[in-house]
């Protein structure tokens, strides 16, 4: 069997679909995964400082 660059091609653009899905379902599994809510929680309140307050 002869391996063409046309054959790679479609190999690449096959088998990378669906890394790309495997993958993309894998980060949104980790970021709703229930024991990371307070990792993210944390992470989202960590930028601003306690005296941080809106002008008004």
């Amino acid at each position: 069997m002869e391996v063409t660059h046309e054959t790679l091609v479609e190999a690449a653009k096959t088998w990378g679909l669906f890394y790309l899905i495997g993958f993309s379902i894998c980060v949104i599994v980790y970021a709703f995964w229930p024991a990371n809510r307070e990792r993210f929680d944390r992470a989202k309140r960590g930028i601003l400082e306690e005296d941080d307050q809106p002008w008004t």
